[in-house]
């Protein structure tokens, strides 16, 4: 037993080491409170974490290093290894913008080469994929034609049917001496079935590598920050780029018995750009940086021909948001209609003013999401935002024939725009993304014929009826309206 002049010091001892806990962990708080302020957000997200830092100290600190920090200043390629890239490009500097480009169009273009240094390429050959079967179809049927390199990223790529029958594809071309390198992303694809399947890839030849590996507790960081591009690049001649992850639901449907959604294949000068952004995301795991892999420029003859396209790459690193911009100034620039696919509908408060400017002006504004996404939270999140939409004449149609899960953007009669990004916060702002834009007439019919028959599968929500639905999915979706900007 401590002795009687043993216990006071003790005391004493334990009272400046709670002390000292204290004040290390009061001056935690109050860095990450100036971290926060310094970081110059927009004022209600700075105020949401200073709110949550004061008030659950503990828990909000957890909160902030998981989902808070923010990547503004990491740079994803030294300016040295850009420069490289660029110049084993054959179309640097911008190509002369044709004189059949609308004002409208010009300016779109401007802005995606001015944030996110995206050319338009012109002489694009586009074929359009509407659901999984048919995409992977022409997929696996381009992958056994490799002779080169394939180069894949995928959010998702799950062990299962579709997963091993393309890891089948990359292992016969790998040894054939196909060079072929394959990035998922550690969350998208979490879990030991996966990890087997990559295991099986890395003993045959092939190059695998996580975007962002967690480690707990030092890499926790990165939880919030996910790879959600979804891209095929084959000897440089052939690109797809779109929304359809690799997994077996993509084809039929899984729990929702029907899976629709959106992927292009590009042939043509457009690849270069695919090509370009995969290196950058190379190179910033690690590896070793992609410049002797030139695009065969040359269309392959398709369906679609002439179409000037931008790939527009977004991720946390940008500056300005970049598909977040995109979509603004093509939204707030239209001048007949706006149709709107996404699988969530979780819009920033600028983008939900663009889209109420357009309807009370007149323009045909329309916006497509599943009755039942594979999130209850984004479902009921998504639902929050019907009601001040169908006030501003904006129309809304619930997609019934199971999981809606297209990204498209199409205005007036010659913009389009499809590819990995949700109409939602975690899109514009927290993940890695990828979307082509089309400036094509003959590419803009298309997609609207597709929506048009996708509408006999909808349910258009009436303003009348909305507001009979029960008081408790109301105060449901008001409560996961709060979590939107982390979900």
């Amino acid at each position: 037993m401590p002795t009687s002049t043993g216990m006071p010091l003790l005391m004493t001892y334990l009272s400046v080491l709670t002390w000292a806990i204290f004040i290390a962990y009061a001056m935690l708080i109050v860095t990450l409170i100036v971290a926060v302020l310094s970081e110059n957000r927009n004022p209600l997200k700075a105020l949401g974490w200073v709110m949550a830092l004061l008030l659950f100290p503990i828990g909000g600190a957890i909160l902030y290093f998981v989902f808070g920090r923010s990547m503004r200043n990491v740079k994803m390629i030294s300016r040295r290894n850009r420069r490289k890239l660029l110049n084993a490009e054959s179309h640097r500097p911008m190509p002369k913008l044709s004189k059949n480009l609308s004002a409208e169009n010009r300016q779109r273009i401007m802005l995606g080469y001015s944030v996110a240094e995206a050319l338009v390429y012109p002489d694009n050959t586009i074929e359009v994929a509407n659901d999984g079967q048919s995409m992977f179809d022409s997929l696996f049927a381009d992958l056994r034609t490799a002779t080169k390199y394939i180069n894949l990223q995928f959010y998702i790529i799950a062990n299962d049917f579709l997963g091993r029958e393309l890891a089948k594809i990359l292992i016969d071309r790998a040894h054939a001496g196909v060079k072929i390198r394959v990035i998922y992303d550690y969350v998208g694809s979490f879990g030991s079935h996966s990890l087997k399947l990559f295991n099986r890839l890395r003993a045959h030849g092939v190059e695998v590598h996580s975007f962002f590996r967690i480690q707990f507790p030092e890499k926790l960081g990165r939880l919030n920050w996910r790879n959600h591009r979804k891209a095929v690049i084959i000897d440089g001649r052939i690109g797809y780029i779109g929304g359809i992850n690799v997994a077996q639901r993509y084809i039929d449907g899984g729990q929702f018995g029907g899976w629709r959604d959106m992927a292009v294949r590009i042939t043509g000068p457009g690849v270069a750009a695919l090509q370009h952004n995969f290196a950058i995301d190379w190179k910033f795991m690690g590896n070793e940086l992609l410049t002797d892999e030139a695009a065969d420029i040359t269309p392959i003859p398709g369906s679609i021909s002439n179409v000037p396209v931008q790939i527009i790459a977004s991720g946390p690193t940008n500056r300005w948001g970049n598909t977040h911009m995109l979509f603004i100034k093509a939204i707030s620039g239209a001048k007949r209609r706006i149709f709107i696919q996404t699988p969530y509908f979780l819009p920033s408060e600028g983008l939900l003013t663009a889209l109420q400017c357009a309807a009370l002006a007149g323009i045909d504004v329309r916006v497509m999401m599943p009755r039942r996404s594979d999130s209850a939270v984004l479902t009921n999140a998504s639902s929050s935002y019907i009601e001040e939409s169908l006030l501003a004449g904006i129309k809304i149609y619930l997609y019934e024939a199971g999981m809606l899960h297209g990204k498209v953007l199409l205005v007036d009669d010659d913009f389009v725009t499809l590819g990995s990004t949700n109409f939602d916060y975690r899109s514009f702002e927290h993940n890695f993304e990828e979307n082509i834009v089309m400036y094509s007439h003959d590419v803009n019919a298309e997609i609207e014929r597709l929506f048009r028959a996708d509408m006999n599968d909808c349910t258009q929500v009436k303003l009348s009826e909305w507001h009979r639905r029960p008081t408790m999915s109301k105060a449901r979706e008001s409560l996961c309206r709060l979590l939107s900007p982390i979900l």
